[in-house]
């Protein structure tokens, strides 16, 4: 029996695992959260797949994305880290990263869990669309438009519009599978809300 995936997966097994287990799936969990708030943020300007591929060694190198581990994270660190060839060796992306722990950490304090953060863009329940094409898979929304300048107002960096986007879609804020793809009914949740 053939599997249709979203057309964007193609015939990776990394990225037919991560399509198929992970992506667009709700996640609640503030670590997690924070991992893909920082391996989004490494992306920018790169390919999915190349981050996919470096994401063990990020886990590695950020203290398994403990984000009071990497709010102590010194020059020294920095500079250890950019000598890591397992993730990307970019200066203001590793800086950003640590920037962002200690940002993570403020609101953690504010709202009790980023989670509760993150989620209060959508209203705690993703946001269920229907696309039959990827081409019609917006690149941001309102939504990430909203959440990238709240974000950038509480000092976070590397979270623009089209970043956030993609953060929402990989943890599961929005569907964005196509309704051809296995996985697009499977995420359907019964209190699904159209955009």
């Amino acid at each position: 029996m053939t599997i249709t995936r979203c057309a964007w997966v193609g015939n990776d097994p990394l990225y037919q695992k991560y399509h198929d287990r992970e992506w667009g799936v709700p996640i609640h969990d503030d670590r997690l959260l924070f991992e893909f708030l920082i391996l989004e943020g490494a992306q920018a300007g790169l390919s999915w797949i190349t981050i996919l591929r470096k994401r063990e060694a990020y886990r590695a190198a950020f203290a398994g994305f403990d984000p009071e581990a990497v709010a102590r994270f010194d020059d020294a660190k920095v500079a250890e880290l950019l000598a890591d060839p397992g993730i990307v060796r970019n200066r203001l992306k590793v800086k950003s990263a640590i920037d962002n722990a200690r940002s993570f950490l403020k609101v953690r304090e504010e709202f009790g869990s980023f989670d509760a953060y993150m989620w209060r863009f959508v209203d705690g329940t993703p946001i269920q669309n229907t696309w039959r094409d990827i081409k019609e898979v917006p690149a941001s929304t309102n939504v990430s438009d909203a959440m990238s300048r709240d974000l950038k107002q509480r000092e976070f960096r590397f979270v623009g519009s089209t970043i956030c986007y993609a953060h929402m879609q990989a943890v599961g804020m929005v569907n964005d599978h196509t309704v051809d793809c296995f996985r697009w009914r499977e995420l359907v949740p019964k209190t699904a809300r159209q955009p």
